[in-house]
């Protein structure tokens, strides 16, 4: 019996409710673990995701696949394993054949139609299995993976492009570029909202949101108002695990256990996960 929902079956409970789905990055069973209970509590899916690098931090896709299991599979909510960032089509076809329910290629540093070959072919090779398919147009500012992209208004995504995009490639969830960036900002996040309606004017498939970390709160709510339905969240959860350690290690009396050290980086994880989620469902 599969385990993992798609996308599209968490977006169908996310349109019901108005809200947007909290995409986390993880690289341990610890960090899933966090994520998946702080959804529990708000009774919402949520999406487990990993890019290259956590998936070799996890020692490859089918021990990543297995570390998510077991972080979900006594879970009372719906949750998706989706693949981060792929630029290739071996490496979401690597992870579809693990057990990855759904897979994003990012072909966004391409030429516009070899970006549009390159994700139809993925996304005709994730559904041919039953696998959901995220495809991006614009490029956010920031790194991610092999992808650098620099200046706060570079190449924000056009909404005739989104339109015959979609179309040709039959993506389930289009990541937009409207001002945010990955990682830490190194400007003030300003979202073209404008920009937002306009794309969603045109495509009627659901709007994904990189670079959520650090984005202002009240920005977020309002992409959500405005069709946002994923936001993807990683730099956050590191900085606030980073941050766990350091402050366990210098409270009076500290020794070094399981507990005393993992476990307050688990708790800081969680504590990220559940503040973000909240947010998400527009209840803070």
């Amino acid at each position: 019996m599969r385990h993992f929902s798609t996308l599209n079956e968490a977006f169908s409970i996310a349109n019901s409710k108005g809200i947007a789905l909290g995409a986390f990055e993880f690289w341990s069973f610890d960090v899933a673990r966090a994520v998946v209970g702080a959804a529990e509590k708000l009774d919402v899916p949520v999406i487990l995701q990993c890019g290259k690098y956590e998936i070799a931090q996890m020692g490859g896709e089918e021990e990543t696949v297995q570390a998510a299991y077991f972080a979900s599979r006594r879970s009372s909510v719906p949750v998706v394993l989706h693949l981060d960032h792929a630029t290739t089509y071996e490496a979401c076809n690597a992870a579809i054949l693990a057990g990855f329910s759904s897979v994003m290629i990012d072909a966004s540093a391409l030429p516009y139609e070899a970006n549009v070959s390159l994700t139809r072919r993925v996304c005709q090779r994730a559904h041919s299995v039953g696998v959901s398919c995220e495809g991006e147009l614009g490029r956010l500012v920031g790194e991610e993976g092999d992808i650098l992209t620099k200046g706060p208004e570079a190449a924000q995504t056009d909404p005739d492009e989104a339109l015959d995009y979609v179309a040709r490639t039959g993506i389930d969830a289009l990541a937009v570029s409207i001002g945010t960036a990955h990682g830490a900002y190194t400007f003030e996040p300003t979202l073209n909202i404008a920009r937002l309606d306009a794309i969603t004017a045109k495509v009627q498939v659901p709007i994904v949101l990189h670079g959520g970390s650090g984005t202002p709160a009240a920005q977020v709510q309002e992409s959500i108002r405005h069709g946002v339905r994923k936001i993807n969240i990683c730099t956050d959860v590191q900085i606030a695990m980073g941050k766990a350690y350091t402050e366990a290690q210098a409270r009076p009396g500290f020794t070094y256990s399981t507990p005393a050290l993992w476990g307050a980086g688990e708790a800081a994880a969680h504590k990220v996960a559940l503040e973000k989620i909240k947010l998400f469902c527009l209840l803070n």
